[in-house]
């Protein structure tokens, strides 16, 4: 069993509510995290659909049908489109919106982790891989 490894991505503080950093692992893999409303989301940096970068798609929400012929906007900030062809995934999740079940982006665990110094008092967003 392949033992998980933390890797730091940055102090929580340079990681605002609504930004994102793209990391390089070192081991051929990328991963994208997102602050979503304080909370902090890692995903693969790889569309299942055809290779692209997601992690450098556009974050945004998506319209829910509220009636018939009625559409409301939800969850602005938390659904990341592929900068290639446009498929949609939630970033809580990984899975994406029009296949939920069938296609999804790998996910990691992401935590900041509290340290007890003068210069990182807000702690250190990390990943484990």
């Amino acid at each position: 069993m392949n033992e998980k490894r933390a890797v730091a991505i940055c102090p929580a503080a340079e990681l605002p509510p609504g930004e994102r950093r793209i990391v390089d692992l070192g081991d051929g893999r990328s991963i994208g995290v997102f602050n979503v409303k304080g909370k902090y989301y890692a995903l693969r940096n790889l569309c299942p659909h055809a290779g692209a970068e997601l992690c450098r798609g556009v974050v945004t929400g998506m319209n829910e049908a509220a009636g018939v012929g009625e559409y409301r906007w939800v969850r602005e900030g938390e659904i990341l489109r592929c900068p290639w062809h446009g498929w949609e995934f939630d970033i809580l999740t990984g899975r994406s919106i029009f296949n939920p079940a069938g296609v999804r982006v790998k996910t990691y665990e992401a935590v900041v982790e509290s340290y007890e110094t003068r210069v990182d008092e807000g702690g250190m967003v990390t990943v484990l891989v």
